[in-house]
């Protein structure tokens, strides 16, 4: 079976990551969207992690709930029950109204076997307040191992706390050009280990390539919707390409002709 650690060289190409489900075609971070991305020839998905009130991993990706649904506030302010209440998917189709928005488990149950998940914890606290050991347990509740799950984040403090509770969980560190320069540069890397590099696809050239090998990183990077971008990264070796748009990366990649 495919996984995060030899997943290119299994495959002879990148993985195929939907970027929070396939989102072009379903409301993003939900279970049609997961679906979805499987149907449309993704190897695994991307979504985003934050912890409701009642101290439970959702899978939603803004801080608070106005953007993607007819609630409005904070996600930590609510309850599991509360959030899931609210209407995720009239806001990108009608057709998908009454779409919830699902907890990380019941994306483990829905498609924990059959897709790879990057799971992005969408924290800026410096201090630990529950959200790692709570999508640890999870994981661990549906034996998904560290080869099917990989923990991603902008904050280094999370993927440090990961490390610190589950050592044996891959993690991936976001960056990109338009972070602050501590966050650009990657400068608090060393603070946590980490196996891979998610980097926007912008910053990822040969020279990039050659220095993350040396460095044994994987490189997964995002997110990617423009064929000739799709093509360019092909070429270059990376491990994962986040995208919008797996139908089209899938075509891509089937063509044979990556330049």
């Amino acid at each position: 079976m495919v996984n995060w650690k030899t997943g290119n060289r299994t495959l002879g190409r990148p993985l195929n990551i939907a970027h929070r489900g396939a989102s072009s075609a379903a409301p993003p971070n939900t279970l049609s969207a997961f679906e979805k991305a499987l149907e449309l020839g993704a190897d695994g998905v991307e979504l985003d992690i934050h912890l409701s009130a009642d101290g439970l991993p959702v899978v939603i990706h803004d801080f608070t709930v106005d953007a993607t649904t007819d609630g409005c506030g904070k996600v930590t302010d609510m309850t599991l029950a509360q959030l899931q209440e609210l209407d995720a998917g009239s806001t990108f189709d009608p057709a998908f109204a009454g779409e919830p928005i699902p907890s990380l488990e019941q994306v483990f149950e829905t498609v924990g076997d059959r897709l790879l998940l990057n799971v992005e914890l969408k924290t800026t606290r410096l201090r630990d307040y529950g959200l790692e050991r709570a999508v640890i347990a999870a994981i661990e509740r549906h034996g998904l191992s560290g080869d099917r799950v990989l923990i991603s984040s902008f904050n280094p403090f999370a993927l440090r706390r990961i490390k610190r509770i589950a050592p044996h969980l891959p993690t991936g560190l976001l960056y990109a050009p338009n972070l602050p320069l501590p966050l650009r540069r990657a400068w608090l890397a060393p603070l946590c280990p980490h196996e891979a590099r998610h980097p926007a696809h912008s910053m990822v050239n040969a020279r990039y390539v050659a220095w993350a090998r040396r460095q044994g990183y994987l490189i997964n990077a995002w997110t990617v919707d423009d064929p000739n971008d799709m093509r360019r990264l092909i070429s270059l070796g990376v491990d994962g390409i986040i995208t919008n748009l797996p139908d089209l990366l899938r075509a891509i990649m089937e063509s044979g002709t990556p330049s």
